[in-house]
């Protein structure tokens, strides 16, 4: 399941979700705009998981979750917590981040 904040409410998500992956990034990020399909397809791809889009400028809240210095920054909540993050634009590095959260 993929959906991009339209609120600052990302800590609801993760709050009501064993598992979170969000990929926060920007309108003016080149990278980001390269990276979001992939995330969208791995999204696609696990469809029992949420993925959420954040946008880092718009949601000072959500982006307080993790250590966001540095765009696109990934990162993967268990059971409420930030339990990792990778800044990124490697599709190698976010199926890591994955597996390594998931256990796959």
């Amino acid at each position: 399941m993929l959906q991009e904040l339209e609120n600052d409410n990302l800590q609801e998500i993760v709050s009501n979700n064993n598992i979170v992956f969000v990929q926060y990034s920007a309108t003016w990020c080149g990278n980001c705009k390269i990276m979001k399909p992939k995330f969208k397809k791995l999204a696609g791809e696990n469809e029992s998981i949420p993925f959420v889009i954040a946008d880092a400028e718009k949601f000072p809240a959500s982006r307080e979750l993790a250590d966001v210095s540095n765009l696109p920054t990934f990162a993967a909540f268990k059971d409420g917590k930030l339990v990792n993050q990778v800044q990124t634009n490697k599709m190698d590095a976010l199926i890591e981040l994955f597996n390594e959260t998931t256990g796959n």
